[in-house]
């Protein structure tokens, strides 16, 4: 058991902050990927329940283990058994938690990507920090959601410390769609499909198929349908149609270029 000092700040308050937030999610995710999973799940939970309650628990019981099921019943979005950032911010009582802010008003992953798109000019998958400010101010304004300069600049400040791990200034778009709703975030669906830079140049090549250098809705739909077809666990069919809208939310005005594709389907896009 974790002494005082050691366990969780905050849970046991009545509201948390961004930036209490923060420092929530990055206690349980120890390790730092993206995910509060197995141990550090059982820890979060164990924890969690003290601090609602106010009295020891014993995690080898069954009791224990019932609860932690109805728990994971009730959060797990995705049913994937591990806590990701967006089902976490559910689970927290908030004060204005930037993150429920993103969940309720930012109504599809198209709408993320298209803002996305505006910020990020060079199509390099980042975007710099110094832009973050304008990028989250219009997400929020889309929402219609009121907000003051010193709400916005705490929102910012949570996200570099959350993103900008190494502290070079640029924010990644892999990264940034974990605001999103589990549901709602597409980019999720494709982590385990990802593909090396010479796999992704042949891919690309291939379903180009009048070789103009981009790919258009129809040539994304057939690349689309047999990506769903060669991984099944990973892809749902059925989902295709939102795949394809949120990936054309990158496109130029209906034209796909190497660079925004390889943001989504490529391991090591290119910087």
């Amino acid at each position: 058991m974790a002494t005082e000092a050691q366990q969780s700040p905050h849970l046991h308050l009545a509201e948390i902050t961004a930036a209490q937030f923060l420092d929530i999610w990055k206690h349980f995710d120890a390790d730092g990927n993206g995910f509060i999973e197995g141990k550090e799940l059982e820890n979060f939970f164990q924890e969690l329940e003290v601090a609602r309650r106010g009295a020891g628990v014993d995690p080898t019981h069954a009791a224990f283990k019932e609860k932690m099921k109805e728990f994971m019943d009730n959060y797990d979005m995705n049913a994937d058994g591990r806590i990701e950032m967006a089902e976490l911010a559910q689970i927290l009582p908030t004060e204005e938690n930037f993150l429920i802010c993103f969940r309720q008003f930012v109504g599809s992953s198209s709408e993320f990507m298209a803002a996305w798109r505006r910020y990020d000019t060079d199509r390099s998958g980042y975007i710099e920090s110094n832009e973050l400010k304008g990028f989250l101010s219009d997400l929020l304004k889309k929402a219609n959601r009121h907000y003051d300069d010193k709400k916005l600049n705490e929102y910012t400040q949570t996200i570099l410390r959350m993103f900008d791990l190494n502290g070079d200034g640029k924010l990644g778009l892999s990264e940034m769609a974990r605001l999103l709703p589990v549901q709602e975030n597409f980019l999720l669906k494709f982590q385990n499909v990802k593909l090396t830079a010479e796999q992704f140049n042949a891919l690309f090549t291939f379903y180009d198929k009048d070789g103009n250098g981009y790919i258009d809705e129809q040539e994304l739909d057939a690349l689309l349908k047999d990506l769903c077809e060669k991984n099944k666990t990973d892809l749902d069919p059925a989902g295709q149609v939102g795949y394809k809208k949120s990936i054309m939310a990158l496109s130029d005005e209906g034209k796909l270029y190497r660079t925004e594709l390889e943001i989504v389907l490529c391991r090591d896009p290119t910087l």
